[in-house]
């Protein structure tokens, strides 16, 4: 095989789409989401709002639409995108988020467990507090095609995880 037929091979595999990106398809629509968020010890803080998941470029990335409700509190008007996909050259799915509550774009790499319903997902923020490094986890389960939800963690110093934010998403 030439060069270039290897070139163009190469190519057209890292363009495709995989049963991996089907994957994706019943995150798609609109969803009321219940978020609880910890920023400190106790009860944690309850929001609600609305996200909105197309399928982008040929169904190879998630688009997600945040928009949360008309509150009081230290996020009024919160508004969050974000995009999810799987790599095929690496085999990972990725995922980037950036929202108004901040000023710095999370990036995760993880993995589907066995069931296709659990994803892991890994990531590294910078600590607002400290400006140190700090581990992030999050975890999406997908319950049924009107049901999911996902779970964030981040990692202190002692390298013990923290469950700081928790959403329950139902198709609206």
């Amino acid at each position: 095989m030439s060069e270039h037929a290897t070139q163009e091979s190469a190519c057209e595999a890292v363009s495709a789409t995989t049963d991996e990106h089907k994957l994706f398809e019943p995150f798609v629509g609109e969803f009321k989401a219940t978020v609880r968020m910890w920023m400190g010890p106790g009860d944690p803080m309850v929001t609600t709002g609305v996200m909105t998941n197309s399928l982008d470029l040929g169904g190879r990335y998630l688009h997600q639409s945040y928009q949360g409700d008309d509150m009081e509190g230290p996020f009024p008007n919160f508004q969050g995108r974000g995009y999810w996909g799987f790599n095929t050259v690496t085999r990972k799915f990725e995922g980037f988020w950036i929202d108004s509550a901040s000023t710095f774009m999370m990036s995760e790499v993880g993995d589907v467990d066995a069931s296709k319903k659990v994803w892991d997902m890994r990531g590294e923020i910078v600590n607002p507090e400290t400006g140190q490094p700090m581990g992030k986890r999050s975890v999406v389960v997908l319950k049924d095609n009107d049901h999911h939800s996902m779970e964030m963690y981040f990692t202190m110093p002692d390298g013990s995880e923290h469950k700081s934010m928790e959403i329950h998403y139902t198709r609206a």
